[in-house]
């Protein structure tokens, strides 16, 4: 049987297709994106992730000429259905949804090209079209799969024959009073037979329509209710830090840490006060091992390799070490910032220049605590003025989860670049492939600067 090409497709048949292509789609967008998004496997996935990255990127792209291939269509469809309001309703909710994923994953595709403060908005609305279209896409594909639908016509059936039965009764119980009359009133005893059907008729339709809850609706409510019960909770609190203004609760991270470092470091007056106003955004948690813990007895800090002048310090030691104040941006390589964070700490330069760093030396490796994570800058990116390393943010000390209590900080990079639970720095003389680089990742992560807090 020959194949028909698109353009020579019934309408009807057209609709199907395009039905079926989005189910699919979105069910692969959803899965890749899922396992994108869990922190805990980020670094198993190793170059996987980025593959499946780009796949996302695909299908998103994909998806959108589905849209396009359906946008000829909505005018004939929506007058098909214009008597159905519920099919109406649902029509618009998958439109905004289906607009909604595809205008925020162009943006997050280009972000590298775009201002941070555009893929930041992005991901909060391509988060939340996915925390409501995913659940609402598996309502909605098994309220009306097959399995439900079976049930809907059994019911039917079921009732259909409960009434007739009914009706049959009624019947033979008027025939029986008509018995003793049936020779002289044969003219009524036609008409009452007539009405006896129509009653039984007009028993079956009633019996369908004033039924108890069906059998398809109480599956429906089922799931509808796990949904709410599963996805609510988290739901909830997405919505609740995303949404109230203060973003990750840095206090209350501050007040559950493992980390147990004595003294506190004293903050600069510019620091105590952050001179940034306090940051603005929502940090999100990713580690590719356990939390490491630290306390001040078991943490040091030392600068080896091509050196002249090799150091070592311990808590406090490290704590006189003269410090500097600086207000910048934090951007994710996947879309998200922190904006005017106030950082306070030592300048990458000044600790490279007393360890006199050697002809020889050509890059700068960093070493995490947490004995996994790694990366590397050029000698000239390390000695940028704004690349510190750093003890508090916004007055406080920072996080153990956001990398305390010493962490890197590289405003002009993405913050894979800044590698947390610093402890180690080694001057080498060929490139190092870092953690995140070994997996995909550009070595060149630079951020398009767009104001003053993205600049050195």
């Amino acid at each position: 049987m020959e194949r028909r090409g698109w353009l020579k497709q019934t309408f009807g048949k057209k609709l199907l297709k395009l039905h079926a292509w989005n189910a699919w789609l979105v069910l692969l967008l959803a899965v890749s994106g899922i396992i994108l998004w869990v922190p805990s496997i980020r670094g198993d996935l190793g170059a996987f992730r980025v593959m499946l990255k780009w796949l996302h990127i695909v299908l998103g792209l994909v998806s959108i000429g589905a849209i396009a291939l359906y946008i000829p269509l909505i005018a004939k469809h929506w007058r098909q259905i214009k008597s159905r309001l519920i099919q109406r309703w649902n029509l618009v909710i998958v439109l905004i949804m289906l607009a909604g994923w595809s205008l925020t994953g162009l943006v997050l595709w280009q972000f590298r090209s775009l201002p941070p403060s555009w893929s930041n908005v992005a991901l909060t609305w391509h988060d939340l079209f996915t925390w409501v279209g995913i659940p609402y896409a598996a309502y909605h594909s098994i309220s009306r799969s097959r399995w439900v639908k079976e049930a809907r016509l059994q019911e039917l059936r079921e009732r259909k024959e409960a009434a007739q039965a009914i009706a049959a009764k009624e019947t033979l119980k008027n025939a029986g009073q008509s018995d003793g009359y049936a020779a002289a009133q044969v003219t009524a005893s036609d008409e009452e037979g007539v009405s006896a059907r129509r009653a039984a008729a007009q028993a079956i339709v009633q019996a369908i329509k004033n039924g108890p809850v069906s059998r398809a609706t109480f599956i429906r409510l089922i799931i509808g209710g796990l949904l709410i019960v599963v996805i609510g909770p988290s739901f909830y609190r997405w919505f609740k830090m995303t949404f109230n203004g203060s973003g990750t609760d840095v206090d209350m991270l501050g007040s559950g840490d493992a980390n147990r470092m004595l003294p506190l470091p004293e903050p600069a007056p510019e620091s105590a006060t952050p001179i940034g106003g306090g940051l603005s955004g929502e940090f999100r948690i990713y580690t590719v091992t356990e939390f490491p813990v630290f306390t001040s007895e078991n943490w040091k800090f030392a600068i080896t390799g091509l050196v002249g002048n090799p150091q070592a310090w311990d808590w406090e030691q490290f704590l006189k070490l003269t410090r500097k104040v600086q207000v910048s941006n934090f951007h994710c390589v996947t879309g998200w910032s922190v904006n005017k964070v106030t950082w306070e700490g030592i300048p990458l330069s000044a600790l490279l220049d007393m360890a006199k760093v050697k002809d020889t030396a050509k890059f700068v490796k960093f070493y995490s605590g947490d004995k996994v994570y790694t990366d590397a800058l050029s000698l000239d990116q390390a000695r940028m003025d704004d690349v510190m390393v750093a003890v508090l943010m916004d007055g406080k000390l920072i996080p153990q989860q956001l990398g305390g209590p010493v962490r890197l900080i590289v405003p002009q990079m993405y913050a894979y670049k800044s590698v947390k639970w610093l402890q180690a720095i080694e001057l080498i003389d060929k490139e190092h492939i870092g953690y995140w680089e070994a997996r995909g990742y550009d070595n060149d992560a630079w951020v398009l600067p767009v104001n003053k807090y993205d600049k050195a």
